[in-house]
């Protein structure tokens, strides 16, 4: 994935409802029809930098089998961030699809 690429799914992963970690990386998979799969080595670290950054945030909560799991949703911080990296993504896939296209 391109840097940052991860961070930018979670976030908007989350925009949607708070979810626990196993969930994300489930819910990108399965939007992607299974392109993208998300491998615990690079989910966790991803989660506890935007917590970090402030552009996410934990409380523990029951999941839906009744385990113990860190729920994360979106802070305020983290909607702007989103916002403002969602459309760095469009410029920068738009001039990486002009070059495809005329090279």
């Amino acid at each position: 994935m391109v840097q940052g690429t991860l961070d930018l799914l979670i976030l908007k992963t989350l925009a949607l409802d708070p979810m626990h970690g196993w969930a994300i990386a489930q819910r990108i998979r399965q939007v992607s029809k299974d392109v993208l799969l998300v491998n615990q080595g690079a989910l966790y670290p991803a989660l506890h930098r935007l917590e970090n950054n402030g552009w996410i945030r934990a409380e523990w909560g029951e999941s839906d089998n009744n385990r113990k799991a860190k729920y994360y949703s979106l802070t305020r911080a983290g909607k702007k961030y989103m916002r403002e990296e969602e459309a760095n993504w469009e410029r920068l896939s738009a001039a990486i699809g002009m070059v495809l296209k005329n090279v």
